[in-house]
């Protein structure tokens, strides 16, 4: 008798046990944002720029923080949406476990995240936090905590993608083929590609709107090194009738502040 009460006493001891590890193991799995979700490691990044003369023209409120109403000469030249991390088969992980923005952390690169990295709107997006916030909040609670195996934090986030965008001038590779923005003239869509992989050695991708150019993104393996965005690198399927893009496309010219209707905000 005392020999099998102390086997049941082993056995509630054990089955408390392995809960116990059961516990903890989920409880680790929260902290590291494995519960719920499958974040796991992504593939490569992708670089999105926006073309502001597209964007822009669509915008007809006024606000301090919409760069569409200043003056510049950095708006006729692609600017930074984001740096995303990637998953090879088209999906991509979003709002991972990671710290808030913080807008002290970046205070050093202000100025050209302003110029580079601007916001083209008077809205406020949503953050992974339930609220609303700026472009730059946006950008790195969604994409910036996923890819933090590569940039860290949030700081060395926003500097990778400054140095990435700076050393992969998809503006001024365009410019040197003859491709300049202009509210006349329009570009054979293949002609662009081709340039961006002569320069590149790899095919981006390209998104329109109503015949312009809206973004282009180039995409890289997490040593920054290029490669390409789609799964088939022919400029053949991006002439497809599944492209948002036509045969042929613009690049509009940034037109001044006066010349919108803008709403004051």
């Amino acid at each position: 008798m005392a020999s099998f009460l102390s086997q049941k006493i082993l056995l509630i001891l054990s089955i408390a046990s392995l809960c116990i590890i059961r516990i903890n193991s989920i409880e680790d799995a929260l902290e590291i944002g494995e519960v719920g979700s499958e974040q796991r490691e992504f593939d490569y990044f992708k670089l999105a720029l926006q073309w502001p003369g597209t964007i822009c023209r669509g915008r007809h409120r006024c606000c301090s923080s919409n760069a569409c109403c200043r003056n510049s000469n950095a708006l006729n030249e692609f600017t930074i949406h984001g740096l995303w991390p990637d998953y090879n088969d088209g999906t991509w992980p979003a709002c991972c476990n990671g710290p808030r923005f913080d807008a002290k952390e970046i205070f050093p690169l202000h100025d050209a995240l302003e110029k580079y990295w601007p916001s083209l709107s008077c809205g406020k997006p949503s953050t992974c936090h339930g609220g609303r916030g700026t472009f730059w909040a946006h950008e790195w609670e969604k994409h910036g905590t996923c890819s933090s195996s590569v940039v860290r934090d949030e700081h060395g986030y926003f500097l990778t993608a400054l140095n990435v965008y700076f050393k992969y001038n998809v503006t001024q590779v365009l410019n040197e083929a003859g491709y300049v923005p202009s509210n006349s003239e329009k570009y054979p869509l293949g002609g662009i590609i081709s340039a961006i992989q002569n320069a590149f050695h790899a095919t981006p991708e390209l998104e329109c709107k109503g015949g312009a150019v809206e973004e282009l993104r180039l995409c890289f393996y997490k040593d920054f090194t290029p490669r390409d965005c789609a799964t088939e690198s022919r400029i053949e399927s991006y002439l497809s009738s599944r492209s948002s893009c036509p045969r042929y496309v613009s690049l509009p010219a940034q037109v001044s502040s006066g010349e919108y209707s803008f709403i004051p905000y």
